[in-house]
């Protein structure tokens, strides 16, 4: 899935499940995108393709939500974080350790093997799902 086009919030949704089915313990992806671009809705289906049944909303706030499923998900927001000791204290090595890790305002690091994942918003419903950089299996 290199590149997709999506009409509604459900179509993010269910390119994130697709995503969501793959995710083994130690994956990483890193998603980017302006305000308002669709990141927590793709997440949304990232965790249902994990099996979880969680809420998910933005965890601007609290950095970090974890969300049990197949295989834990931890939804990372680093929207807020601005120096490089919060981003070490995240523990995103920890967490990767635990399940898998989707990082919001992912541009922010620099993670060896992690998968990269632009989502542009093209006007209305209508959202460009780019992947730069695949999970490597």
């Amino acid at each position: 899935m290199p590149e997709e086009v999506t009409s509604s919030p459900a179509e993010t949704e269910r390119v994130g499940m697709l995503l969501g089915a793959r995710l083994k313990p130690g994956d990483i992806v890193l998603l980017t995108g302006e305000l308002g671009a669709g990141k927590t809705t793709f997440v949304r289906g990232v965790a249902q393709g994990t099996g979880s049944n969680a809420q998910v909303a933005s965890p601007t706030f609290q950095l970090v939500r974890i969300y049990p499923g197949r295989v834990q998900l931890a939804h990372v927001d680093l929207y807020r974080v601005e120096s490089s000791t919060e981003l070490r204290d995240l523990g995103l090595d920890e967490l990767a350790q635990d399940g898998a890790v989707v990082v919001e305002w992912g541009d922010r690091l620099d993670v060896d093997g992690a998968a990269l994942i632009q989502i542009e918003h093209l006007g209305g419903d209508r959202r460009l799902i780019r992947t730069k950089h695949d999970l490597g299996h």
